[in-house]
């Protein structure tokens, strides 16, 4: 059954007066980055993947999906 309400897999129609949302701009880190999460606090990036990073903080390593809103670099 398809999945009508998913914005994903909806098609721009070029006749449509609606403009596409824009793709939100991944931010891309490296391991060894130090970064900032808005629950955990200060943490240190030990692995990543295409979409995810595994970062580690003091409370324990957290796995987060992309987009990383709630990360950012330090």
């Amino acid at each position: 059954m398809p999945n009508h309400g998913s914005p994903d897999r909806r098609r721009h129609l070029s006749s449509s007066p609606f403009r596409p949302a824009p793709t939100p701009d991944v931010e891309e880190f490296s391991v060894g980055d130090r970064v900032s999460h808005l629950r955990h606090g200060l943490g240190v990036v030990i692995a990543t993947t295409a979409d995810t990073v595994t970062l580690k903080f003091e409370s324990g390593v957290v796995r987060v999906n992309s987009p990383f809103e709630r990360v950012t670099r330090i």
